[in-house]
């Protein structure tokens, strides 16, 4: 599978968002996920084994319960393939930046020299 249609799934995303908070039991995401997405535990259990068998993460046993965690490996691929369109959204984002600058000189301008009525 690709990347993107790994991350394509929002509910392979919200899993990676838990996963990225540290490592948590099978138990403790599929908790989180049946009441976030209202989805069965064989379901929860298809979604981990995706994000494992396409190495997004990894799996640790300890007698009977799985232990999961981010690998970010695949998470940096996906990050230089969007670096290429990163340009598009800084110049963006700059652009913002000095608007909003600009928005906040003129207010304190405004502020301290009251126009009189």
């Amino acid at each position: 599978m690709h990347a993107f249609d790994i991350l394509g799934d929002p509910v392979r995303r919200r899993i990676l968002e838990l996963l990225a908070g540290g490592e948590l039991s099978s138990g403790e995401v599929t908790a989180v996920i049946q009441r976030e997405h209202g989805i069965s535990q064989p379901a929860v259990s298809q979604h981990l084994k995706v994000l494992r068998d396409n190495g997004f993460a990894t799996v640790r046993a300890q007698g009977t319960r799985r232990f999961y965690v981010v690998n970010p490996a695949p998470l940096r691929e996906v990050d230089q393939w969007l670096d290429r369109f990163r340009g598009f959204w800084e110049q963006r984002l700059d652009a913002l930046s000095t608007e909003i600058a600009r928005g906040k000189r003129e207010r304190r301008a405004r502020d301290s020299h009251p126009t009189e009525s």
